[in-house]
């Protein structure tokens, strides 16, 4: 295999899998209808802010932390170190949104995805400290954060 077929391969993964995750099951890892989007279109404001308990966060944070991982690791992987990088931030400042501010929360993640999309479409190579590795991390992270908001739908949506 060459170089460049490798590297292809390695672009075509990476999309099938950002695919599946944030957008439609393509029967890879996921059950049919659970990408993320697909799950936060059932997830009403309301349900986005109410905690699963005293001690977690609101998928409305889960959601905010999930879009800020895919901006601070795609920085890295092109090459820029992001500044005053703050992780706790969202989980101690999200919890109750509107409906308009839940409306554009998950917009905000749309375009992140996006960025994120057109950033591994454009690499030529995966070479590079940040690059494949970033990705691979944004593929599990998502994932990790995709089961916790679909547990918490359980006790939300059961409530």
């Amino acid at each position: 295999m060459t170089e460049n077929s490798l590297n292809m391969l390695i672009t075509q993964e990476i999309l099938d899998i950002l695919t599946e995750t944030f957008e439609s099951v393509k029967g890879i890892y996921l059950d049919r209808g659970t990408s993320l989007f697909e799950t936060l279109a059932t997830i009403s404001a309301e349900e986005a802010s109410r905690p699963v308990s005293a001690t977690c966060a609101t998928i409305a944070a889960q959601v905010e932390h999930v879009r800020y991982y895919l901006d601070i690791l795609g920085s890295y992987m092109n090459g820029i170190k992001p500044e005053n990088v703050n992780w706790n931030e969202i989980w101690q400042t999200v919890s109750v949104v509107t409906p308009p501010d839940w409306e554009a929360s998950q917009t905000r993640l749309q375009e992140s995805y996006q960025r994120t999309v057109a950033a591994v479409k454009g690499f030529e190579s995966w070479e590079g400290e940040d690059r494949l590795g970033g990705a691979l991390a944004l593929l599990v992270h998502t994932a990790y954060h995709l089961g916790e908001i679909r547990q918490a739908l359980c006790v939300v949506k059961g409530a």
